[in-house]
């Protein structure tokens, strides 16, 4: 497929359903939501799994990207366009292997954010070769500092540079997104973030609230 790179299209890269424990997004609401938004690609990339994103895909499959947020031993890896699961726990290269085993797309999620499992400077230097994108604006990010500290990171390595709100609820959708042209594939995706534009703002205090609110609340009866 050709890209048309006149056209840029709204695409969420960092996004939960209640198949996160931590999430509270109803994978059906959350469809709806992003149709309302105008979100054309929506990445689900829920934690260590990609049950959520393979029935999301189905309910949508033009707008759902397959993903999945996996915790190596030495930190986490955001993987796009999967069909095969891959499981926590594993060491960064061999995470990395069965990723590209499946010709997926790989980066990097909040990348010095040491609450979160970010990563150590040196365990970093080793994937780097390995990874398609850096993901330098998380919009659940407590300091503005951590962010700046991945672009700057990425702008120095010349790494393609992406940006998620990491919505665990709906009132965090689409905070932190990137304009870019239309994509299909994991080779579109690294053709098209040459032509990227990332905007997003942090997620504010009263958000949290709402969110913290609207996670608890999904968490009730997840799979309504």
């Amino acid at each position: 497929m050709e890209m048309n790179a006149g056209k840029l299209i709204h695409a969420e890269f960092h996004c939960h359903t209640v198949y996160s424990l931590d999430s509270g997004n109803r994978i059906q609401p959350l469809l709806q939501r992003s149709a309302k938004m105008g979100i054309e690609r929506l990445a689900i990339t829920d934690h260590n799994t990609i049950r959520g994103a393979l029935l999301a895909k189905e309910l949508d499959p033009e707008r759902v990207i397959v993903g999945e947020e996996i915790l190596t031993s030495k930190g986490e890896l955001l993987a796009y366009y999967l069909y095969e699961e891959v499981p926590r726990g594993l060491s960064p290269m061999e995470t990395i292997a069965r990723l590209k085993a499946q010709s997926a797309f790989l980066a990097v999620p909040h990348v010095f954010d040491r609450r979160r499992h970010g990563w150590h400077i040196n365990d970093l230097e080793e994937i780097l070769p390995h990874v398609d994108a850096l993901e330098v604006f998380n919009a659940r990010c407590l300091s503005a500092r951590i962010n700046r500290l991945g672009r700057d990171f990425a702008e120095q390595r010349g790494i393609p540079m992406m940006a998620g709100s990491d919505a665990h609820s709906l009132v965090e959708l689409g905070l932190a997104s990137v304009w870019l042209p239309s994509f299909d594939s994991a080779a579109e995706l690294r053709e098209a973030l040459k032509s990227a534009r990332i905007q997003g703002r942090l997620l504010s205090p009263f958000e949290h609230f709402r969110a913290s609110a609207l996670i608890a609340a999904g968490r009730l009866n997840p799979f309504k």
